[in-house]
C-alpha cells in the first residue's frame, strides 16, 4: 500500500520538496508538482501522510481509461496546478465509479484535470466546462466497475503494471493513475484548493489560497517551447496558450567559402534550414583559406592557435606548428597539427618536409599505432594523409605532406571560433580577429597575435602591441615566371570542379610557392589541396598522373585512388555500425578486395583469418605453422593451432661400428618430426699412428660406409738414397765415377722414383797451352796441365815453352820469358835500358827512325798465383821509336797515359779474386837521362802472365 516515486515534488504549507518520497495508503504518479501558497520548492524531500508514486498503482473498485479525468473526493492531475493537501495527478486520475476523459471539466466535491488551470472556487474551463455532481465527457470514455479500456493492464489485487496499474477486481489502463483521498502529484503546481487543467477549468469548494499574479516559470506573454514541436505562451495567472510551431520558409543561401550549403535541423529538430559548414584549409608555405573562405599567406615560424572556441563548449582546440622549410628564403611550412580535445593532446606530424612524407601520430607525446579509436577520437592513415575524426561533433581534420584541412559543423561551432582559421559565420569581414575581439584589416597581421607557448621554440617573438594604424602594404615581390604545373589548376583537367570550387586561391598559392620555394614538390600541395576540396564537393579527379613530380606511390598490394573512403571497408565491419563519411586520396585495396582489418592493412578477396605470420587464410583452411596443425575457424574467425602429431620413431638401429652414435634428428621427410639415426661423430674414433718411412706420406681416407678415418702411407714422387729424399732431376751420389740422377720413372715395388746412373765422361780436350794428363789417384778423370805460355802477338796466339824468351816485333828492347810460378807458367817482361848519350860526342846528323812510337794491343789471359781470368782481356803496349828524335838523343817509346783496370781471376778452389793491372792509353817518345841511365844500367821488367 506504499509507493516511492521518481522525479516527484510534493509540498505542504511549509515544505519545498524535489525528488520526494511520500508514504501513504495510496499512490500518486510521476510528472506532478503540488505547491501551496507558502511553498518554494528546490529539490527538497518531504515525508507526510501522503504518497508521491512513479507510474502509480492504486487500488479502487473502478476502472480509469487512457487520457480520462474522473473526479471524486480526490484528484490526480498531470502538468496541472492544484493547491490542496490531498491532490496527486499523473496524466489521468481515476478515483470513483465515474469516468471523465481528457479535455473535460467536471465539477464535484473534488476535480481532477489534465493540463488544467484553476482560477477561482468556480470553474472557468477552456474548450469545455461542466458543472454537476456527475461527469460530462468530451472525447470521454466511461467505464463501469467491470470495464477494461484500451492500453490497460488488469492485474490481481497485488499487481503493478507499467506506467499505470489499478489493483481491484477490474482493470486500470496504461498512462492512467488512480489515487486515493491522500495523493501528492509530481511536476504539478498547485495554487489553490482546486485543480487547474490544460484546456479545462475545474473548481472545488475546498479552495482556500489566492492564485499568484503571474506564471511562475515564464514571463507574461512569453513564448516557449513545450514539446513535440509545440509552442506555448504564458498569458497570465498561470494560463497558457498553445501555439503551433511554425517553420520559416526554406531559403537557399550562398556560402562565402565556396562550399555547398548543408541542410540541418534546428535545436528542437522541428524545422530544417540551410547553413554553411566551417572548412579551413592550409597548404604550401603556408597559405590559408579561413572558415569563411578568406585567402591569405603567413610565414610565421612558431606554433599558433589554428582554431579555438570563443566560449568553451566542446573543449576543442587546434594548433598549427610552422617551421622554415627552404634554405634560401624565409618561408615556412606546417610541420604538425596539434588537437586538444577533452583530456587528449594528439599531434599529427610530418618528419620530412622535403621528400616523401613521414607521417606519425602522437598522443600525449607517445607514438600511436593506427588505426586508433579511443575516447571519442578516430584516426586513420590513407597512405598519403592522416585523418582525425571526432564523430560526436562531426569534426574531421586531415594532414598530409604540407597541407591540412579542418571541417567543423556550423550547428556545433557556428559563430564560436577564433584563431588563424577565423570566425565561422559566413562573413569574411570579421575573419581577421585578434584575441579579445578586435578586428584588423590584414589576416597576416592577425596571425602574429595567436602564438602559443612551445617549449621546443623558446625564441618565438612576443606579439607586438595591438595595431592602431593601417598595416603597411606588403613588399613588392620580384616578378617571377611560375612553373607550368600551376597552370593545370585552370585547364580542362580540373574543369569539372570549377563550378563547385574556385581554383583561384589555390592557383595564387601555387604561383607563390613556385617562385619562392626551391623544393618543386611543394607545388604539389596546391594541386593536392584543391583536388581534396573537389572530392568533398563530389568531383573526383585523377590528376597525379598528369605531373612528373606528384606521382602517388603505394606499397605492394594496394593501388592509388584519388577518392576513396577514409575508413576503408574491412572484414570486421559491422554493417549497422557508424562509419566515417569522408573521402580522401590514398592507397586502397584493388577493386573486389577489402582490408582484412584496419590493423593488418592486408587486402583479401575472401574474408577469413590471419595466421600468425599475417597471411590471409580462408575459413576452414588447414595449414601448418611452426610444426602445428592450424585451421581457420569460421565460428570464431580465428586461427586455432594444435601440436603436430608425429609417427613413432623406427626401431633402434645398430650403431656398433667405430665412430657411429645413435642420435635424435629432424626427419628428412617431415621437418616437424624427429627420428633416430646412426650419426658419424669422428671425435669418438680411436687415435691411430700416422708415422711413415722416409719417402712416404700419411694419407687419411674414410671408406664408404665407415665413420672413422683409415691412415695409409703413400709414396711421394721422390728418390730415396741412404735415408735422404731427392727430387726428380737432382743428382744422387751413389757410385764413384758414375753420374746418378733421380728419374721420373716409378719403381713398381716401392712406388718411389728410380735412380739412374751412367759412367762419367772425362773431358780430355784442353785449351792451348795445356795438355791432358791421366790421373794417378782415385779420381775418375785426369786433368789439363799447363805446358806452355800462350801469347797473343798481333792477333796470333803463340805459345812458348818454359824458359823460352821472345821480344815483341819492332821492339827489341823489351823481352818476355816463359817462367814457372808454382803450377802456373807466366810470361815475365823485361826492358833493356840504354846508357846515357852524350850528344857532344856525336856529329849531328839527322837520322829518321824506321818506325815511329805507337800503341799496340794484344788479348791474353791474366794468370796470377794459380788464378786466371775467365776471359781474355785487352793488354795494350807501346812499340817503336820516335821518328822526329835525333839518333843521338837518349829517348825511347813508352807509355805516356795509362789507367788501372780490374779483372776477376778464378782460382782452382773456385774462389774469385779481383786483380788490378795497367791499361796503356797513349804512347810517346820521352827523353831519358842518359847519364843516370848509364850509371844505373838496370833492366826494367814488367811481370805479367800471358797465355
Amino acid at each position: 500500500p506504499t509507493t516511492t516515486p521518481v522525479h516527484t515534488t510534493t509540498t505542504s504549507p511549509t515544505t519545498t520538496p524535489v525528488h520526494t518520497t511520500t508514504t501513504s495508503p495510496t499512490t500518486t504518479p510521476v510528472h506532478t508538482t503540488t505547491t501551496s501558497p507558502t511553498t518554494t520548492p528546490v529539490h527538497t524531500t518531504t515525508t507526510s501522510p501522503t504518497t508521491t508514486p512513479v507510474h502509480t498503482t492504486t487500488t479502487s473498485p473502478t476502472t480509469t481509461p487512457v487520457h480520462t479525468t474522473t473526479t471524486s473526493p480526490t484528484t490526480t492531475p498531470v502538468h496541472t496546478t492544484t493547491t490542496s493537501p490531498t491532490t496527486t495527478p499523473v496524466h489521468t486520475t481515476t478515483t470513483s465509479p465515474t469516468t471523465t476523459p481528457v479535455h473535460t471539466t467536471t465539477t464535484s466535491p473534488t476535480t481532477t484535470p489534465v493540463h488544467t488551470t484553476t482560477t477561482s472556487p468556480t470553474t472557468t474551463p477552456v474548450h469545455t466546462t461542466t458543472t454537476s455532481p456527475t461527469t460530462t465527457p468530451v472525447h470521454t470514455t466511461t467505464t463501469s466497475p467491470t470495464t477494461t479500456p484500451v492500453h490497460t493492464t488488469t492485474t490481481s489485487p497485488t499487481t503493478t503494471p507499467v506506467h499505470t496499474t489499478t489493483t481491484s477486481p477490474t482493470t486500470t489502463p496504461v498512462h492512467t493513475t488512480t489515487t486515493s483521498p491522500t495523493t501528492t502529484p509530481v511536476h504539478t503546481t498547485t495554487t489553490s484548493p482546486t485543480t487547474t487543467p490544460v484546456h479545462t477549468t475545474t473548481t472545488s469548494p475546498t479552495t482556500t489560497l489566492p492564485p499568484p499574479p503571474d506564471c511562475p516559470d515564464w514571463g507574461q506573454n512569453e513564448t516557449f517551447y513545450l514539446c513535440n514541436c509545440t509552442m506555448a505562451r504564458c498569458i497570465e495567472n498561470n494560463t497558457i496558450e498553445i501555439i503551433p510551431y511554425e517553420c520559416p520558409l526554406l531559403q537557399n543561401i550562398t556560402c562565402t567559402n565556396g562550399k555547398k550549403p548543408v541542410l540541418v535541423y534546428d535545436e528542437y529538430y522541428c524545422c530544417q534550414y540551410y547553413t554553411c559548414d566551417c572548412v579551413c584549409e592550409g597548404w604550401g608555405d603556408p597559405h590559408y583559406v579561413t572558415f569563411d573562405g578568406l585567402y591569405y599567406s603567413y610565414q610565421g615560424n612558431c606554433t599558433y592557435v589554428l582554431m579555438k572556441e570563443i566560449l568553451p563548449i566542446h573543449n576543442l582546440e587546434i594548433y598549427i606548428e610552422n617551421v622554415f622549410c627552404d634554405p634560401t628564403e624565409d618561408v615556412s611550412c606546417p610541420r604538425s597539427i596539434i588537437v586538444s580535445y577533452v583530456s587528449q593532446v594528439i599531434t599529427l606530424i610530418n618528419h620530412n618536409l622535403i621528400g616523401a612524407a613521414q607521417l606519425e601520430v602522437l598522443k600525449n607525446g607517445e607514438s600511436l599505432n593506427l588505426p586508433y579509436s579511443q575516447q571519442g577520437v578516430k584516426i586513420m592513415n590513407s597512405g598519403l594523409n592522416l585523418i582525425l575524426e571526432i564523430p560526436r561533433l562531426k569534426v574531421v581534420i586531415t594532414f598530409g605532406i604540407t597541407g591540412f584541412s579542418v571541417t567543423l559543423p556550423f550547428q556545433y561551432f557556428g559563430k564560436n571560433t577564433q584563431g588563424h582559421c577565423g570566425t565561422c559565420n559566413n562573413n569574411q569581414a570579421d575573419d581577421c580577429m585578434l584575441p579579445g575581439g578586435k578586428l584588423v584589416e590584414s589576416c597576416a597581421v592577425m596571425a602574429d597575435y595567436w602564438p602559443v607557448e612551445d617549449p621546443y621554440k623558446p625564441n618565438c617573438p612576443t606579439p607586438p602591441a595591438l595595431p592602431t594604424s593601417a598595416p603597411e602594404p606588403p613588399p613588392t615581390l620580384a616578378p617571377c615566371k611560375p612553373d607550368s604545373m600551376c597552370d593545370l589548376l585552370k585547364t580542362t583537367l580540373f574543369a569539372e570542379c570549377h563550378p563547385f570550387v574556385s581554383p583561384e586561391n589555390f592557383y595564387r598559392g601555387c604561383i607563390f610557392d613556385s617562385c619562392h620555394v626551391s623544393n618543386p614538390t611543394v607545388e604539389c600541395t596546391s594541386l593536392q589541396t584543391y583536388a581534396a576540396a573537389c572530392a568533398q564537393a563530389g568531383v573526383c579527379i585523377y590528376w597525379r598522373n598528369h605531373t612528373t613530380l606528384c606521382a602517388g606511390e603505394c606499397p605492394l598490394g594496394k593501388v592509388y585512388k584519388p577518392c576513396g573512403p577514409a575508413e576503408q571497408p574491412t572484414c570486421e565491419d559491422n554493417p549497422s555500425g557508424p562509419t566515417m563519411n569522408y573521402t580522401t586520396e590514398g592507397c586502397f585495396c584493388p577493386d573486389g578486395m577489402k582490408l582484412f582489418n584496419q590493423e593488418s592493412g592486408i587486402c583479401v578477396e575472401k574474408c577469413g583469418c590471419l595466421d600468425p605470420e599475417g597471411i590471409p587464410r580462408e575459413f576452414n583452411e588447414r595449414f601448418e605453422y611452426k610444426c602445428q596443425d592450424c585451421i581457420c575457424e569460421e565460428s570464431t574467425k580465428t586461427v586455432t593451432c594444435k601440436p603436430k602429431v608425429c609417427p613413432p620413431p623406427p626401431a633402434t638401429t645398430n650403431c656398433s661400428a667405430p665412430g657411429f652414435v645413435l642420435v635424435n634428428q629432424t626427419s628428412p621427410s617431415d621437418p616437424c618430426c624427429f627420428t633416430y639415426v646412426c650419426q658419424c661423430q669422428p671425435n669418438t674414433c680411436p687415435v691411430t699412428n700416422m708415422n711413415c718411412p722416409i719417402g712416404y706420406k700419411p694419407v687419411v681416407s674414410v671408406p664408404n660406409g665407415k665413420c672413422c678415418a683409415e691412415h695409409t702411407c703413400e709414396p711421394k714422387r721422390v728418390c730415396v738414397h741412404r735415408e735422404t729424399e731427392y727430387q726428380p732431376g737432382s743428382s744422387v751420389p751413389v757410385i764413384a765415377c758414375q753420374d746418378c740422377t733421380c728419374s721420373n720413372e716409378i719403381d713398381p715395388k716401392s712406388g718411389l722414383l728410380k735412380i739412374t746412373c751412367v759412367f762419367q765422361q772425362c773431358k780430355e780436350s784442353c785449351e792451348l797451352g795445356y795438355e791432358y794428363v791421366e790421373s794417378d789417384s782415385d779420381e775418375c778423370c785426369g786433368k789439363c796441365v799447363q805446358t806452355h805460355c800462350v801469347v797473343n802477338i798481333n792477333g796470333t796466339k803463340q805459345h812458348f815453352t818454359q824458359g823460352e824468351t821472345w821480344s815483341p816485333p819492332g821492339n827489341k828492347c823489351e823481352h818476355y820469358t816463359c817462367v814457372k810460378n808454382g803450377e802456373t807458367l807466366t810470361a815475365s817482361r823485361s826492358q833493356t835500358v840504354c846508357p846515357p848519350f852524350q850528344e857532344s860526342n856525336c856529329q849531328p846528323v839527322s837520322v829518321e827512325k824506321e818506325k815511329g812510337c805507337k800503341l799496340m794491343s794484344m788479348k791474353t789471359h791474366i794468370t796470377v798465383n794459380g788464378c786466371q781470368s775467365a776471359q781474355e782481356v785487352d793488354m795494350p803496349y807501346c812499340e817503336g821509336s820516335s821518328a822526329a828524335a835525333m839518333e843521338h838523343s837518349c829517348s825511347c817509346c813508352k807509355e805516356i797515359n795509362f789507367s788501372n783496370r780490374t779483372a776477376d781471376l778464378v782460382c782452382l778452389n773456385g774462389d774469385t779474386v779481383p786483380y788490378t793491372y795497367m791499361y796503356v792509353e797513349q804512347c810517346g817518345c820521352t827523353k831519358t837521362d842518359c847519364t843516370r841511365a848509364a850509371g844505373h844500367h838496370v833492366r826494367r821488367k814488367r811481370s805479367f802472365t800471358l797465355l
